[in-house]
C-alpha cells in the first residue's frame, strides 16, 4: 500500500494530479505534484514539514511544498519531488505504480 503524507502519520485523501519531466539523457527529472482542497487544508492544518510517500520499500521526501491561497483561504497544495539519476527515477516510478494501484488511477503519456 503506497501513500503520501504531509504529516507523518496522517495519509492524504484526496489524490493528486501529476505531471513529469525528464531529460532526455534520463540524468534528472520532476514530478509536480497537485492537491486540490486536499484533507489537510480542509481541516486547516497547515504546518506541513514536507511530503512524505511512503510505500514498503521505505520513503521519498521531499521540502519543496507550497500552500495556494485564494482570497486568504488556503485551496490547494503543490510539491515539487527532484530525481537527480536513473536510479532515483525508476525508485520513484515504483512508488507511483503501486500509489496508483492503491487509488485506481491511470497514467497517460504525453
Amino acid at each position: 500500500m503506497a501513500q503520501i503524507q504531509f504529516l507523518k502519520g496522517v495519509d492524504e485523501e484526496v489524490v493528486p494530479d501529476v505531471r513529469l519531466t525528464r531529460t532526455p539523457d534520463g540524468s534528472t527529472g520532476r514530478a509536480m505534484f497537485y492537491f486540490d482542497n486536499p484533507k489537510i487544508v480542509q481541516t486547516g492544518n497547515l504546518e506541513i514539514t514536507g511530503m512524505y510517500m511512503i510505500d514498503e520499500e521505505g520513503e521519498l521526501v521531499t521540502r519543496d511544498v507550497s500552500a495556494k491561497f485564494v482570497n486568504g483561504q488556503p485551496t490547494a497544495i503543490e510539491a515539487v519531488y527532484a530525481m537527480r539519476g536513473i536510479q532515483e527515477w525508476d525508485r520513484f516510478m515504483r512508488f507511483m505504480e503501486r500509489y496508483a494501484e492503491s487509488n485506481d488511477l491511470g497514467f497517460t503519456k504525453a
